[in-house]
């Protein structure tokens, strides 16, 4: 059975835009992990919002599974190493103002990506690394060492529908590379519920599935139980 990951950003990002200090993100990581979540994810980034780092360790405190999303820089690892997730997901630092984390490109699958890899391992934490769903960027997480790749499907799941199918291909071909390379595959970004039957079927071999926004969206109806459980049965 794949695994859901519910990512809390979008949460973080509703409650500052509120600035009312709602919804509570410990509230929201621990409902989803009731509800049936495999994992929660939070993401920090050098500016730590819209995730403040209080966020981290309350969230870590009340669930079970805690993933983190971070930049491979050192003030961040810093923070991971201290709030002590159950896994690091290693991507870009977020630009401009929606604070979209986009994968990592080459340079740093070979520089930087590797330092904080061994950083992270010799602490007894896993790292993947988020990276382009492209047969180049499986071999240089590979070569990196890493425990896993997710591949960020933004950029295939926005495109009209007549192109989506070959995109979807794509990222099919890029997880039996990594799982040749005996490279867990997750992915993530922009996911939505309505088009994760054709994703998976273009891509079995893809392990874990990552949502935020659209699941929450769906949680504001009909309650994050039903929300989560209705994802779990289109992955199955």
């Amino acid at each position: 059975m794949r695994a859901l990951i519910v990512d809390c950003e979008a949460a973080a990002a509703l409650r500052e835009a509120g600035a009312i200090g709602e919804p509570r993100l410990a509230g929201i990581a621990l409902a989803a992990e009731l509800a049936g979540a495999d994992a929660v994810r939070v993401a920090a980034n050098e500016a730590l919002r819209p995730i403040r780092e209080n966020d981290l360790h309350d969230v870590r405190r009340v669930v079970r599974s805690l993933e983190m999303r971070v930049a491979p820089t050192p003030s961040l690892l810093k923070l991971a190493l201290e709030v002590r997730p159950d896994r690091v997901v290693l991507s870009s630092e977020p630009t401009g103002s929606k604070l979209v984390s986009a994968p990592l490109e080459a340079a740093a699958l070979r520089s930087a990506a590797p330092l904080a890899v061994r950083a992270l391992r010799e602490a007894g934490i896993p790292a993947w690394v988020r990276i382009a769903p492209d047969p180049e960027a499986v071999k240089l997480a590979r070569a990196a060492d890493v425990s896993g790749v997710e591949f960020a499907a933004a950029g295939a799941v926005d495109l009209p529908e007549t192109e989506r199918g070959e995109a979807f291909e794509r990222i099919g071909d890029a997880a039996r590379i990594a799982a040749k390379l005996r490279l867990p595959v997750s992915v993530a970004g922009a996911l939505a519920p309505g088009r994760l039957g054709a994703l998976l079927a273009a891509a079995p071999a893809i392990e874990r599935v990552v949502l935020g926004r659209a699941l929450l969206a769906r949680a504001l109806f009909v309650g994050i139980e039903r929300a989560v459980r209705e994802v779990r049965e289109q992955i199955a």
